[in-house]
């Protein structure tokens, strides 16, 4: 398959950087230096991974993502924010946005590409599990692992490539308590080095999309200094 990256980033040293670099490890690489440009790009070359600055000329990083997450066509396509701001409420916020992870500047290059081998590794895996339905009277939840698709109801829910992989996870592991770095490195791929509220995002996006209570989830529970189980 081709494995498609769209890196954005106003910056012309980082963008050729970052490209020379992914296209060296046999990705193909497209660039766009501004942010009114992207969401063209991205319906022109449906990329598999979108790296997204979040301080762009024209539309910023946060208004791009939301409008990737929220197109039909995108909604899947993986996103890592790069970013220069520090403050943890931005990081918050791109998450909430549709972000599936970030880095922050200055980044090291190695790290960029470990993580994109890392998503791609995961996309070449799906569709290795046998078709396993999982329901039943309580929450009447069914994950088709052959096509992706996940209905609550039979009424279908669309979730981003991380959100499948994380009920993925936890439906395997059904009944039984998954450690947050357990489920961090299953889902991302790398070890959970410091605490960051990117599983935590996830995590409560996913249970919305699912209808489940956040104080009190049907579903999803949150098992406090441990992890989180599927009931």
């Amino acid at each position: 398959m081709d494995k498609k990256v769209l890196i954005v980033d106003d910056e012309k040293y980082i963008l050729e950087l970052l490209q020379v670099n992914l296209e060296s490890n046999g990705f193909e690489v497209i660039t766009c230096d501004n942010g009114n440009d992207v969401l063209a790009l991205c319906e022109a070359n449906t990329p598999d991974v979108v790296l997204l600055d979040l301080m762009l000329p024209g539309l910023d990083g946060l208004e791009i993502c939301k409008k990737i997450r929220n197109h039909p066509k995108l909604f899947n396509t993986v996103i890592i924010m790069i970013t220069a701001r520090g403050d943890e409420i931005d990081k918050v916020i791109g998450l909430e946005l549709g972000a599936d992870d970030y880095m922050s500047k200055p980044f090291s290059v190695r790290e960029v590409i470990a993580r994109i081998k890392a998503i791609f590794r995961r996309i070449d895996a799906k569709g290795t599990n046998s078709t396993m339905s999982i329901c039943n009277k309580s929450d009447g939840l069914r994950i088709d692992y052959e096509t992706g698709e996940v209905f609550v109801e039979n009424e279908k829910i669309n979730l981003s490539y991380m959100e499948f992989k994380l009920l993925e996870v936890l439906a395997h592991n059904r009944g039984n308590i998954v450690q947050r770095h357990d489920l961090f490195k299953q889902v991302w791929g790398y070890e959970l080095i410091e605490e960051t509220r990117t599983l935590d995002v996830h995590i409560r996006k996913l249970r919305k999309k699912l209808g489940d209570d956040e104080k009190y989830p049907n579903l999803i529970e949150t098992v406090r200094g441990l992890g989180y189980k599927l009931k």
